[in-house]
């Protein structure tokens, strides 16, 4: 059972007043014109980088708690360790380009390269991709739990929480909302863990209290298993945020240090994040529901006042991931759907058509949330079917000597979609060798992509 005193009520409602406060203040100075309202005039420091890049990762912070809960150390390994290496080898080969570009968005660089089909196309699966409807329904959860609202209502507030101030700010809103988030989540997570080892002590406690699978790196999981999350990591180099941010930062200099320094950030993170999911299976072993296991840990080991503290971290850990996604998927509406339908070169109306898709957005995210009220099987659906073809036609954008010929990949993209649709929908109905079985949707359709592309390599150097 969870409950709140006043002080801890009065904290969590001082970080959302906090929140609008700065959403609404730090937009004022934003004006009409396309780069400032959707890129901040490219003008993000490093700093802003840093705390922007890093907060807006670790959006699914309850389903962090669940798998450390339930697999231990495996978690970092497979969710965290994979995509520093990508995010380094992203820092090194791609955030300088992608700044020179000095574009807005992922599908303009793929039609600038491939031509309006592919760039509608990749507009498609980035949208699906940024889709906030999983950090909505956190965050709509938390509410309910807290507040004891139904979670419609629930998700309403969420929604009003992140889309009133980008109306008026854009992105300039958004980085310094997530920058106040940055330092929250950090906040919460430090002193949980600083409650605990004060509680509980720490390597004794761990060694002797979870099973001995959670303290493995591996955690016993099969190779197959660990190779897939590794793949999975490689949507970093497809990552809309990624790109948004290089495109918005006042340098390549700037996007390329300011992601490897975010992968210190991540790490020191992640520590904090596993160690508490591993004191949460030792104080905590038997758990019906561990999607909970943060909170329902945070009841046990902090008093009054800090609870508050770490529920306001919980929250600004998925608000800021929720704000960058929802922005990111109304500029997709905006710029790569109404603005490239139009064909109007003119580029004033851009803030207006990013207002609208942020409506648009914010309403098909709520039915998201509220018809499929699983944030782990929206992640699996969408991840599953729409990462394999974008990967390769960004990598190729900003590699000529990788690039293919336009109808080529636009068929890549879409077969790699359908491929991994038709197994996601049969692999249990028709197969039945349990090796087979266990072949990802994912890894179906990422096959399917690399294959078409060789082909089309093959075709190019022959031409």
């Amino acid at each position: 059972m969870i409950s709140f005193s006043l002080i801890d009520i009065l904290i969590i409602l001082a970080f959302f007043a906090t929140i609008l406060f700065i959403g609404f203040y730090s937009g004022r100075k934003t004006g009409s014109e396309a780069s400032d309202y959707l890129l901040s005039g490219r003008k993000l420091s490093l700093f802003l980088f840093v705390a922007v890049n890093v907060s807006t990762w670790y959006g699914g912070i309850l389903g962090v708690g669940e798998f450390t809960y339930r697999y231990g150390l495996v978690s970092w390994f497979t969710q965290g360790f994979p995509y520093y290496i990508f995010a380094f080898l992203f820092a090194l080969f791609f955030a300088k380009k992608i700044r020179e570009a000095s574009l807005f968005t992922i599908p303009d660089k793929l039609s600038e390269v491939y031509g309006k089909n592919v760039g509608l196309i990749s507009a498609v699966i980035v949208f699906v991709l940024v889709s906030p409807a999983p950090y909505l329904l956190m965050t709509g959860n938390l509410l309910s739990l807290i507040f004891k609202i139904d979670l419609l209502p629930s998700l309403l507030i969420s929604l009003m929480l992140t889309i009133v101030y980008l109306v008026r700010g854009g992105f300039r809103s958004n980085v310094y909302v997530d920058v106040f988030q940055f330092f929250v989540m950090f906040a919460g997570f430090i002193l949980i863990v600083i409650f605990s080892g004060m509680k509980f002590g720490s390597i004794d406690f761990l060694s002797s209290s979870v099973p001995e699978s959670h303290l493995q790196i591996t955690g016993g999981m099969s190779p197959t298993f660990l190779i897939v999350w590794f793949l999975i990591a490689l949507w970093t180099f497809a990552d809309p945020g990624f790109h948004q941010r290089s495109y918005a930062a006042k340098s390549g200099s700037i996007a390329k240090w300011g992601i490897i320094i975010s992968i210190f950030f991540w790490a020191l993170f992640d520590f904090l994040t596993t160690t508490t999911g591993l004191f949460a299976k030792g104080v905590l072993p038997q758990l019906d529901n561990p999607v909970l296991a943060f909170p329902l840990f945070a009841e046990q080991v902090l008093p009054s006042g800090i609870k508050g503290i770490f529920y306001a971290a919980l929250f600004a850990t998925i608000l800021s991931t929720q704000i960058s996604f929802l922005f990111l998927s109304a500029t997709t509406i905006g710029r790569d759907f109404v603005f490239r339908i139009r064909k109007d070169d003119d580029e004033s109306g851009l803030k207006a058509y990013t207002i609208i898709g942020l409506i648009i957005s914010g309403v098909i995210a709520i039915l998201l949330a509220y018809i499929i009220p699983s944030v782990i099987e929206i992640w699996y659906t969408i991840g599953s079917l729409f990462i394999p073809g974008i990967i390769l036609p960004v990598v190729s954008a900003y590699y000529p000597k990788l690039r293919i010929p336009g109808k080529i990949i636009l068929v890549e993209m879409i077969a790699a979609f359908v491929t991994s649709t038709i197994w996601y929908f049969v692999r249990n109905e028709i197969v039945h060798t349990s090796i087979l079985n266990e072949i990802e949707p994912m890894l179906v359709g990422l096959i399917f992509a690399v294959g078409m592309h060789l082909f089309g390599l093959f075709i190019k150097k022959k031409k």
